[in-house]
């Protein structure tokens, strides 16, 4: 069995996602003095690698803990979307199955490229990495819903398009850029969508975060700032997992994501059993 990281590192350099505090490390004892080291980490669930649950784009109490294993670890596909999107394009569900067969159930990873941009990276550049990202809008997450997509996840800051997001409101400058960039108002540009609440049965229109609002009540959540050595496991099947903190209650966490290749015999419940 092979196994492929994908997953950043993580130093008191990795930037949070805009309008979002950066992360501190600090040692709270060392060798010399107390005989043992001990460090303190505070850091916003959304820092570097990380899975959104449930709670962070809708309303329900299923927090980390809640998502078995059987939900983080399965059978998918990394598809290879650099060269047919780029700065500030919506990813349509055509340029995925251009590309790649997806099965009902999988669980899907979208490269973009956009890892290079990312701190630490030869071709840093954090504001087009975060402000200026390809992403998902409804299309996206209707077709998600209609493929079971277990999770998915992207190499970039959020699954959604940043303009599609609070960061419109936080750049403007940016806001401004992008309005130019596709000759529309930004609301002209995505329209609205609507669905209706999972709990309440109340109908919603929005125009903001798809694939969070519509995608998560749909129990189609999603990884950001996936990176380490993806670009070895491009257009490629294999078993994917994310092994995030074990939070009760947590909206979030960071963690390690794995692509699982050459296993063999191994099926997807040996490897959960095996990870258990």
């Amino acid at each position: 069995m092979k196994v492929v990281d994908l997953t950043h590192p993580w130093s008191i350099h990795t930037p949070g996602w805009v309008g979002y505090p950066g992360g501190k490390l600090y040692y709270t004892q060392n060798l010399q003095t107390n005989q043992i080291v001990s460090q303190r980490l505070e850091v916003s669930l959304h820092s570097g690698t990380h899975l959104d649950g449930p709670m962070h784009g809708t309303d329900t109490m299923v927090g980390m803990s809640d998502l078995p294993l059987t939900k983080l670890i399965h059978e998918g596909v990394v598809v290879d979307l650099s060269e047919t999107v780029s700065d500030w394009d919506v990813i349509m569900p055509h340029h995925i199955t251009d590309q790649v067969e997806v099965k009902k159930g999988d669980i899907l990873i979208i490269h973009t490229g956009f890892h290079r941009y990312y701190q630490g990276q030869p071709q840093q550049d954090l504001v087009r990495y975060f402000c200026m990202h390809p992403g998902g809008g409804i299309e996206l997450a209707k077709w998600m819903q209609e493929m079971e997509i277990r999770w998915w996840g992207i190499d970039a800051g959020s699954g959604d398009h940043p303009m599609a997001t609070t960061i419109r409101d936080m750049r403007p400058d940016i806001a401004r850029q992008f309005e130019e960039h596709v000759g529309m108002s930004i609301k002209d540009y995505f329209g609205e969508y609507e669905y209706v609440h999972h709990k309440s049965g109340r109908k919603i229109k929005s125009d903001i975060f798809p694939m969070h609002h519509f995608a998560f009540q749909n129990e189609c959540i999603h990884a950001e700032n996936i990176g380490g050595d993806i670009e070895l496991v491009l257009n490629q099947r294999c078993i994917i997992g994310f092994f995030p903190l074990k939070i009760d209650g947590g909206e979030a966490a960071p963690g390690r994501c794995m692509a699982f290749l050459d296993c063999g015999d191994l099926t997807v419940e040996d490897l959960a059993e095996a990870l258990g």
